[in-house]
């Protein structure tokens, strides 16, 4: 007569990872923001610049294409105080528009170490702007959220279609999670944000004025914390 299955026959679900500490966090949801800002890839549009080919979006991918050398720039300094080496090459085309493409290569040994960072990432930050204000929060929760709000704004700044008009401060992304991530970090940083579709696409703005210059205040890195600080202002 067969045994009746233990508790310890069953399978075992694997375990949650651990909670990043704030610092790592900020990092490692900063690089999620970039990737998710990436879209497909695709041929040359009408103003001549090719879109950033893709990397996946929860950080599984080997490897990011940004148009924008800054963008390319601030990812590589993410990952280095992360700890993720990254291989970074630079190549241009088109004939009578130019333009330019930063390609990340992750090494394949570093690849999951990879993956897991930027997943966590990104879920426990989309989880810290996306809840509500809890009661009694620590004095840390309520330093970090700001400046997770701020870094998911200076990622979609750099890496994102920047769609500025005279009276708002827009980005246009196809990922609608960093939209509304987007919509919330703003009130966080004090700014009421707008969200409307575009085609294929959403549009996240701030109004010209307080608010843009509110938002640029909150993105812009410190001189000493090098690349990313031009291309946000």
């Amino acid at each position: 007569m067969p045994l009746e299955p233990t508790l310890l026959d069953r399978p075992r679900l694997p375990a949650a990872p651990a909670p990043l500490d704030w610092v790592t966090l900020a990092d490692a949801f900063e690089v999620a923001c970039l990737l998710r800002c990436v879209s497909a890839p695709a041929a040359p549009g009408r103003a001549g610049r090719r879109p950033a080919a893709p990397a996946h979006p929860h950080g599984s991918a080997a490897a990011a294409e940004f148009n924008r050398e800054d963008a390319a720039l601030r990812m590589r300094q993410l990952l280095a105080r992360l700890e993720i080496p990254v291989r970074h090459e630079a190549t241009t085309g088109g004939l009578r528009r130019r333009y330019e493409l930063h390609r990340l290569q992750v090494p394949r040994e570093h690849r999951a170490a990879y993956a897991a960072l930027v997943d966590t990432g990104w879920r426990q930050g989309r989880r810290e702007l996306l809840g509500g204000p809890a009661a009694g929060a620590s004095a840390p929760r309520r330093t970090w959220r700001p400046r997770l709000a701020a870094a998911a704004w200076r990622a979609s700044l750099l890496a994102g279609g920047r769609h500025v008009r005279r009276h708002i401060l827009g980005i246009r992304l196809t990922d609608r999670e960093l939209a509304a991530v987007l919509v919330r970090g703003a009130a966080l940083l004090e700014v009421p944000a707008l969200l409307r579709p575009g085609a294929g696409c959403f549009v996240v703005s701030v109004a010209d004025g307080p608010d843009r210059d509110r938002i640029l205040r909150s993105v812009t890195l410190d001189p000493a914390t090098g690349p990313g600080v031009a291309a946000v202002g």
